[in-house]
């Protein structure tokens, strides 16, 4: 399940996608316009930019800004940066393998296999869906989407 902190970071993302390039908002702006606890959103921001993906200037023209532009940021590299590896357990995981205790062997666990499957199934959505495409997406394609998240 997405957490609120996947959630809220996507929606500050698009928020940051909307603005004009160079353009910046401040944490407080973005928690404002999209119903977001700011205290919350601060460290959400900051970890996105640790994660490359946001670049912020401080002083009277300062805040965040998206450090690529949104055509190149998949939603799968914003969940995968706030709530981890996508996969359901981890010995589905590519980046976080980790063996169960409880298994024998990899080979033999069916429920891996279709874990593995879950997995892929849902890098497949959110590593192919770019932060554009979501911002760009109206109406009864928005509803589908969600819905396959």
């Amino acid at each position: 399940m997405l957490t609120k902190k996947a959630k809220y970071g996507l929606k500050a993302m698009l928020h940051l996608s909307r603005l004009h390039r160079g353009q910046t908002a401040f944490v407080a702006t973005i928690a404002e316009e999209n119903d977001l606890p700011k205290k919350f959103l601060d460290a959400i921001l900051g970890e996105l930019k640790n994660a490359g993906m946001l670049a912020s200037k401080k002083g009277r023209n300062g805040g965040y800004t998206l450090a690529k532009r949104a055509e190149d940021i998949s939603v799968g590299s914003i969940i995968r940066a706030l709530d981890g590896p996508l996969a359901p357990i981890a010995c589905a995981s590519r980046s976080s393998y980790a063996p169960c205790t409880d298994c024998r062997t990899i080979e033999e666990c069916e429920i891996r296999k279709v874990m593995l499957d879950v997995r892929e199934a849902i890098a497949g959505v959110l590593d192919h869906k770019t932060l554009a495409e979501v911002r760009d997406v109206h109406g009864d394609q928005m509803a589908s989407f969600v819905y396959q998240i």
